[in-house]
Protein backbone atom coordinates (compact mmCIF):
# COMPACT_ATOMS: atom_id res chain seq x y z
CA UNK A 1 0.00 0.00 0.00
CA UNK A 2 1.00 3.32 -0.90
CA UNK A 3 0.53 6.59 1.51
CA UNK A 4 1.25 9.99 0.20
CA UNK A 5 1.88 12.44 2.95
CA UNK A 6 1.70 16.36 2.50
CA UNK A 7 4.42 18.60 3.66
CA UNK A 8 7.07 15.97 3.55
CA UNK A 9 9.99 17.47 1.97
CA UNK A 10 13.13 16.72 4.37
CA UNK A 11 14.95 13.99 5.38
CA UNK A 12 13.96 14.94 8.53
CA UNK A 13 10.23 14.57 7.22
CA UNK A 14 11.49 11.31 6.39
CA UNK A 15 12.77 9.95 9.76
CA UNK A 16 9.72 11.22 11.66
CA UNK A 17 7.58 9.70 9.13
CA UNK A 18 9.88 5.96 9.51
CA UNK A 19 9.78 6.48 13.17
CA UNK A 20 5.75 7.07 13.80
CA UNK A 21 5.13 3.81 11.44
CA UNK A 22 7.40 1.81 13.31
CA UNK A 23 6.16 2.83 16.59
CA UNK A 24 2.87 1.59 15.19
CA UNK A 25 4.44 -1.97 14.28
CA UNK A 26 4.81 -1.71 10.48
CA UNK A 27 8.41 -2.70 9.93
CA UNK A 28 8.35 -3.30 5.86
CA UNK A 29 8.46 -0.18 4.51
CA UNK A 30 9.91 2.37 2.03
CA UNK A 31 10.03 5.96 3.07
CA UNK A 32 10.69 8.85 0.16
CA UNK A 33 9.34 12.16 -0.10
CA UNK A 34 5.96 13.06 0.28
CA UNK A 35 5.18 8.99 0.17
CA UNK A 36 5.36 5.81 1.93
CA UNK A 37 5.22 1.87 0.95
CA UNK A 38 4.28 -0.12 3.01
CA UNK A 39 4.43 -3.96 2.20
CA UNK A 40 2.32 -5.23 5.54
CA UNK A 41 -1.37 -4.30 5.84
CA UNK A 42 -2.63 -1.19 7.52
CA UNK A 43 -5.97 -1.07 9.49
CA UNK A 44 -7.85 1.59 9.75
CA UNK A 45 -6.70 1.91 13.28
CA UNK A 46 -3.38 2.13 12.62
CA UNK A 47 -3.73 4.97 9.72
CA UNK A 48 -6.52 6.68 11.75
CA UNK A 49 -3.61 6.99 14.45
CA UNK A 50 -0.76 7.68 11.67
CA UNK A 51 -2.78 10.42 10.38
CA UNK A 52 -3.53 12.14 13.96
CA UNK A 53 0.51 11.24 14.67
CA UNK A 54 1.40 13.34 11.29
CA UNK A 55 -0.66 16.35 11.63
CA UNK A 56 1.15 16.67 15.22
CA UNK A 57 4.15 17.29 13.32
CA UNK A 58 2.68 19.46 10.76
CA UNK A 59 2.10 16.47 8.06
CA UNK A 60 -0.85 15.59 6.12
CA UNK A 61 -1.97 11.97 5.27
CA UNK A 62 -4.19 12.74 1.77
CA UNK A 63 -6.45 11.05 0.16
CA UNK A 64 -7.72 13.22 -2.63
CA UNK A 65 -6.41 11.92 -6.10
CA UNK A 66 -5.74 15.74 -7.15
CA UNK A 67 -3.87 16.50 -4.04
CA UNK A 68 -2.14 13.20 -4.43
CA UNK A 69 -0.82 14.06 -7.90
CA UNK A 70 0.10 18.26 -6.26
CA UNK A 71 2.29 16.53 -3.62
CA UNK A 72 3.77 14.13 -6.01
CA UNK A 73 4.65 17.26 -8.28
CA UNK A 74 6.06 18.51 -5.36
CA UNK A 75 7.99 16.00 -4.19
CA UNK A 76 9.28 15.94 -7.33
CA UNK A 77 10.39 18.96 -8.26
CA UNK A 78 12.04 19.70 -4.42
CA UNK A 79 14.01 16.23 -5.34
CA UNK A 80 15.31 17.27 -8.46
CA UNK A 81 15.72 20.84 -7.05
CA UNK A 82 17.23 20.37 -3.17
CA UNK A 83 18.56 17.02 -3.36
CA UNK A 84 20.29 16.13 -6.70
CA UNK A 85 23.54 15.99 -7.39
CA UNK A 86 23.05 17.72 -11.04
CA UNK A 87 19.66 18.84 -12.85
CA UNK A 88 18.83 17.24 -15.96
CA UNK A 89 19.36 18.40 -18.81
CA UNK A 90 15.80 18.47 -20.53
CA UNK A 91 13.03 20.96 -19.30
CA UNK A 92 11.04 20.68 -16.01
CA UNK A 93 8.09 20.29 -17.73
CA UNK A 94 9.32 17.15 -19.78
CA UNK A 95 11.38 15.90 -16.60
CA UNK A 96 7.97 16.09 -14.31
CA UNK A 97 6.02 14.65 -17.09
CA UNK A 98 8.57 11.43 -17.38
CA UNK A 99 8.29 11.08 -13.86
CA UNK A 100 5.11 10.99 -13.15
CA UNK A 101 3.38 9.54 -16.62
CA UNK A 102 1.30 12.46 -17.45
CA UNK A 103 1.59 15.72 -20.70
CA UNK A 104 3.12 18.43 -18.62
CA UNK A 105 0.32 20.38 -19.77
CA UNK A 106 -2.01 18.65 -17.63
CA UNK A 107 0.39 19.02 -14.90
CA UNK A 108 0.18 22.75 -15.18
CA UNK A 109 -3.29 22.90 -14.99
CA UNK A 110 -3.85 20.69 -12.28
CA UNK A 111 -1.00 22.34 -10.51
CA UNK A 112 -2.29 25.93 -11.04
CA UNK A 113 -5.69 25.37 -10.51
CA UNK A 114 -4.67 24.18 -7.15
CA UNK A 115 -2.31 25.98 -5.87
CA UNK A 116 -3.27 29.46 -7.43
CA UNK A 117 0.58 29.77 -8.87
CA UNK A 118 1.68 28.18 -12.01
CA UNK A 119 4.44 25.44 -11.57
CA UNK A 120 6.73 27.16 -13.44
CA UNK A 121 6.46 29.94 -10.83
CA UNK A 122 6.55 27.23 -8.10
CA UNK A 123 9.95 25.60 -9.55
CA UNK A 124 11.50 28.90 -10.07
CA UNK A 125 10.76 30.01 -6.35
CA UNK A 126 12.45 26.77 -5.09
CA UNK A 127 15.39 27.62 -7.91
CA UNK A 128 15.81 30.71 -5.87
CA UNK A 129 15.84 29.25 -2.46
CA UNK A 130 18.46 27.03 -3.77
CA UNK A 131 20.94 29.75 -4.56
CA UNK A 132 20.17 31.45 -1.42
CA UNK A 133 21.37 28.19 0.49
CA UNK A 134 23.96 28.01 -2.01
CA UNK A 135 25.18 31.62 -1.24
CA UNK A 136 25.01 31.25 2.34
CA UNK A 137 27.46 28.75 2.00
CA UNK A 138 29.70 30.39 0.60
CA UNK A 139 31.09 27.79 -1.67
CA UNK A 140 30.39 28.19 -4.85
CA UNK A 141 30.75 31.18 -6.89
CA UNK A 142 27.62 32.96 -8.66
CA UNK A 143 28.70 31.84 -11.96
CA UNK A 144 29.20 28.08 -10.84
CA UNK A 145 25.53 28.36 -8.98
CA UNK A 146 24.31 29.53 -12.20
CA UNK A 147 25.60 26.47 -14.55
CA UNK A 148 24.32 24.31 -11.54
CA UNK A 149 21.08 25.31 -11.85
CA UNK A 150 21.06 25.75 -15.42
CA UNK A 151 20.71 29.31 -15.77
CA UNK A 152 21.27 30.94 -19.25
CA UNK A 153 23.92 33.19 -17.81
CA UNK A 154 24.65 34.89 -14.06
CA UNK A 155 22.05 38.02 -15.59
CA UNK A 156 19.26 35.80 -16.14
CA UNK A 157 19.57 34.20 -12.35
CA UNK A 158 20.59 37.30 -11.00
CA UNK A 159 17.05 38.83 -12.47
CA UNK A 160 15.18 35.89 -11.05
CA UNK A 161 16.64 36.24 -7.90
CA UNK A 162 16.32 39.98 -7.48
CA UNK A 163 12.86 39.13 -8.52
CA UNK A 164 11.53 37.08 -6.11
CA UNK A 165 14.03 38.37 -3.12
CA UNK A 166 13.76 41.89 -4.01
CA UNK A 167 17.35 41.80 -3.44
CA UNK A 168 20.27 40.92 -5.57
CA UNK A 169 22.34 37.82 -4.99
CA UNK A 170 25.92 40.24 -4.09
CA UNK A 171 23.31 42.33 -1.41
CA UNK A 172 21.40 38.64 0.11
CA UNK A 173 25.55 37.75 0.57
CA UNK A 174 26.82 41.06 1.67
CA UNK A 175 23.53 41.21 4.22
CA UNK A 176 24.91 37.39 5.83
CA UNK A 177 28.38 38.59 5.84
CA UNK A 178 27.44 41.52 8.16
CA UNK A 179 25.16 39.51 10.48
CA UNK A 180 27.60 37.06 10.97
CA UNK A 181 30.09 39.89 12.13
CA UNK A 182 27.52 41.26 14.28
CA UNK A 183 26.82 37.93 16.09
CA UNK A 184 30.53 37.63 16.42
CA UNK A 185 30.94 41.42 18.42
CA UNK A 186 27.83 39.73 21.09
Amino acid sequence: MILYIKYMVSLRCKMVVKEELNKLGLNNIKVDLGMVEIIEEITSAQKKELKKKLLHYGLELLDNKRNILIEKIKSVVVEMIHHSRELPKINFSDHLSNELGYDCTYLSNIFSEVKGITLQQFIIIHKIERVKELLLYNELSLTEISYLLNYSSVAHLSNQFKKITGLTPSYFKKIKKMRSKNLEDL
